[in-house]
């Protein structure tokens, strides 16, 4: 990759005859970013003909030199459009609406080419470009801490706001061969890589540091490793285990909280669908923390009983512990699609009829907190690198003296119906109209800003007869999520 050229203060004369530079001309400002690939990359190929596979390890690195480089995505409701944004040297522009079709990166940002030996281009694909990748540092000048979130970018269809980000001197990996995107037959290959023109247009990128290749090598690997090549799920990158706290809280115990707090909302529910057998409504249900600090929830187990005692925990402005209040207990969930801490009665799933009349109640009473989706990572103190990102970070072993369960603000976490016991019994109920209430706080145990805002409402229709049930679900606003199902 060329490095970046500019004019010096000892020999002027050369360096700006190096450059292209006249004397009386001003350098031209570094670019916002620069892109590079590593020299070599391996990929491996699965079957052959029509039932190729191939998986390539290839990771590109966009780097902000001279400033942070930062966009938002907004909307106010699911009625209005998204608005894009880029912060740019403390001003903030308004981007194309195209820059952003979903919540998913900058749309059609890079186009990769495969070229093989004989030169023939056998791929040609233009690519939708999250940044918030793995970021490093890429100088010893660079501030010690990007504030950007590392673990992708949202797939909630009720997203409201996101944040990309790469911070000055650091760099973020950016994947350019998706899963299941290229069939190549083993041999070597010549990959390149570039920002298309119209961002460079836009963000006023040279050419020369907006493109690199690299060489690839494809070999023909057995079907059992298929399973192996298959990247993990985005955004699930976990945290660690839990630590058991041994003891229980000594901060004062508070009876009003006047400071900080979390704010539960719910999202409409998503991904409907009826299930195999034809007799249950399967959906997804979001609830989320639009507030001003985090909700967390530590358990504390009773001894020898599979019982912990929950305690919310109250913070000042700059995150320092001031107390906390007893809300509730916790349970052990030894089904096989939980097996883990269950805080009892965070949320609520309800089937209503056309009048608001509860017809079906979901079996789902106790939920483990985590941060599974960036719901709007644009409120106001929002974290965009929280803690505990799955299950398996947050909710503890059956064996755990104590577990802590967090909801950062500006996430949400959702219950999809891979969780036994979400789903709507539909045998025996009329066809019609019915609405899936989705309730965050509905006995309100936990202490949040406002709990006028804790129930989503989502219009279905159900129809067809038993063992063959259908639903109808209709959008809410100008959001579409059909294609969401239930193995999100």
């Amino acid at each position: 990759m060329r490095s970046i050229l500019g004019a010096a203060a000892g020999g002027l004369a050369l360096t700006l005859a190096f450059s292209g530079v006249t004397a009386g001309q001003a350098a031209e400002p570094p670019p916002a970013l620069t892109l590079s690939l590593p020299s070599t990359v391996s990929g491996y190929t699965y079957g052959t003909g029509a039932d190729r596979q191939t998986y390539v390890e290839a990771t590109a690195s966009l780097r902000a030199v001279e400033a942070a480089f930062e966009i938002r995505a907004k909307r106010a409701s699911y009625d209005a459009a998204t608005v894009v944004t880029w912060k740019k040297a403390g001003s903030t522009k308004t981007l194309p609406a195209w820059t952003m079709a979903h919540w998913g990166g900058l749309n059609k940002f890079l186009r990769v080419k495969v070229t093989n030996a004989q030169g023939k281009l056998v791929a040609d694909k233009e690519l939708t470009t999250c940044l918030n990748g793995f970021a490093q540092r890429t100088v010893p000048s660079a501030p010690a801490r990007s504030p950007y979130p590392q673990y992708g970018c949202p797939t909630n269809p009720f997203t409201l706001g996101t944040v990309m980000g790469i911070q000055k001197g650091w760099a973020s990996g950016v994947d350019v061969a998706p899963a299941d995107q290229w069939s190549l037959a083993p041999g070597k290959y010549t990959v390149s890589l570039e920002i298309t023109s119209r961002y460079r247009a836009l963000f006023g990128l040279p050419l020369a540091t907006s493109r690199d290749t690299t060489k690839l090598v494809v070999v023909q690997e057995s079907d059992e490793g298929l399973s192996r090549a298959r990247p993990s799920s985005p955004g699930l990158a976990g945290a660690g285990a839990p630590v058991a706290a041994r003891q229980e809280p000594t901060a004062a115990q508070l009876k009003t909280v006047t400071g900080p707090r979390p704010d539960l909302r719910s999202l409409p529910a998503w991904g409907m669908q009826v299930s195999e057998d034809g007799n249950y409504l399967e959906f997804a249900a979001t609830v989320w923390n639009a507030g001003t600090s985090p909700l967390v929830v530590d358990g504390f187990r009773r001894d020898g009983e599979k019982i912990m005692d929950a305690y919310q925990y109250f913070f000042d402005k700059d995150l320092n512990q001031v107390g906390y209040q007893k809300i509730g207990t916790m349970e052990w969930d030894a089904r096989p699609s939980h097996q883990h801490w269950h805080f009892e009665d965070f949320a609520r799933y309800r089937l209503l009829t056309a009048d608001l009349t509860q017809a079906r109640r979901s079996q789902k009473e106790a939920f483990c907190l985590a941060n599974t989706d960036a719901v709007d990572y644009t409120v106001p103190g929002a974290d965009w690198n929280p803690d505990g990102t799955d299950l398996s970070t947050a909710c503890g072993e059956e064996d755990s003296l104590s577990v802590r369960e967090v909801l950062s603000s500006g996430s949400g976490d959702t219950y999809s119906q891979i969780r036994a016991g979400q789903s709507f019994d539909l045998r025996g109920l009329a066809n019609g109209t019915y609405y899936i209430s989705v309730e965050a706080n509905p006995f309100n145990r936990l202490v949040e800003l406002d709990k006028t805002n804790n129930v989503s409402l989502r219009k279905i229709v159900i129809g067809g007869k038993t063992g063959a049930r259908t639903v109808k679900s209709f959008l809410v606003g100008k959001v579409d999520d059909s294609g969401y199902g239930i193995d999100y």
